[in-house]
């Protein structure tokens, strides 16, 4: 078949930064007649099988004037970023056997939520405050008690307790402090959905290849924040009892097949955090398997919030040690076989 191949007429550009209905049936007759007219085969006949990883391409974080969206520093970082990755999904369909996207998935109560601290007025944090340990250990902020029992451990003393493991550990274990983060990916909510573009590609992918999207969902626990796909941040209490897991299904999913390309948002944050965590799991077994990950460098970008925070130093020394480490840092514009060879 030829590669690149031409991108579907439908596709337009400068609606990637829009919210839209997906035309399925229209699609799937389109996409059963590109494959045709390409010679697209089932993925499942796939020789070398390529999984595209596509971290948390929601419209809470993509979408202008969504709540979280990642801007960059050029201020519409998300949205070229998708472009970008929708351009790459059609024209290597042939070559991706299966695409598997995460889905940051919240409620209210959640300890990174504003709701769940309060000061010693009863107020709310504002959203990005940053809660240190210091700040649990003085009362600046403590747990709202009036979720106590609707969250865990019955009672506001034994929430405060566990609250204060929480940052403790976050802060031992050189983790990000907690960050109050603005209502985002609200389970039910149109932020949670997958960037309509995005979808769209998705499920062209998945009727012309013949090949079942995958979906993960991540992030849900009330008591632990999970930047990455693979592992939350914090995954016992301090009785050593276990309040989450790793998602070992992923994980062993993903290192079976010949080469994994991850994209999507925030490359400082859940993407970043999900390739470390991966990487992890590949030195334990053998560092070799980080020659396997390809790194979209053009189709994630970093947390960047004017005049507050900016994080895309972070995210580059993050990528610098994951490339250090064998994985392979490479452009959606460039012809896949030259890399995947």
């Amino acid at each position: 078949m030829p590669t690149p191949l031409p991108l579907p007429s439908f596709f337009d550009p400068q609606r990637v930064g829009e919210v839209w209905r997906v035309p399925y049936e229209m699609r799937a007759a389109q996409a059963a007649l590109w494959a045709r007219e390409h010679a697209l085969t089932p993925a499942a006949t796939d020789a070398k099988r390529v999984c595209l990883l596509a971290i948390d391409v929601q419209n809470t974080f993509c979408i202008p004037e969504f709540e979280l969206f990642v801007g960059g520093r050029s201020g519409v970082g998300a949205v070229e970023d998708n472009v970008r990755l929708c351009e790459f999904i059609y024209r290597n369909l042939g070559n991706i056997t299966a695409i598997a996207t995460t889905l940051d998935t919240h409620t209210a109560t959640q300890i990174f939520h504003a709701v769940f601290w309060v000061n010693e007025s009863g107020v709310h944090p504002p959203a990005m405050t940053m809660i240190s340990l210091e700040d649990v250990e003085t009362g600046v902020w403590r747990v709202n008690p009036a979720i106590a029992p609707n969250v865990a451990y019955g009672t506001a003393e034994n929430l405060q307790a566990y609250a204060l493991h929480y940052v403790r550990q976050l802060s031992q274990d050189g983790k990000y402090p907690l960050t109050i983060w603005p209502y985002h990916s609200m389970l039910g909510g149109i932020g949670h959905a997958l960037v309509s573009a995005i979808e769209e590609a998705c499920f062209f992918h998945s009727i012309a290849r013949q090949a079942q999207t995958m979906f993960e969902l991540k992030g849900d626990h009330p008591l632990t924040e999970n930047y990455s796909a693979l592992k939350p941040e914090v995954t016992e209490d301090a009785q050593q009892r276990a309040i989450a897991q790793k998602n070992l299904p992923l994980i062993s999913a993903l290192l079976d097949y010949d080469a994994v390309l991850i994209a999507g948002q925030a490359k400082s944050h859940c993407v970043a955090w999900t390739i470390d965590d991966l990487l992890t799991e590949i030195q334990a077994i053998h560092p070799k398997l980080a020659d396997k990950i390809y790194l979209l460098d053009d189709c994630s970008s970093p947390v960047v919030v004017p005049g507050v925070v900016d994080f895309t130093d972070a995210a580059e020394a993050a990528y610098e040690r994951f490339a250090a480490a064998g994985m392979h840092r490479v452009k959606s514009t460039e012809p896949i076989e030259s890399w995947l060879a």
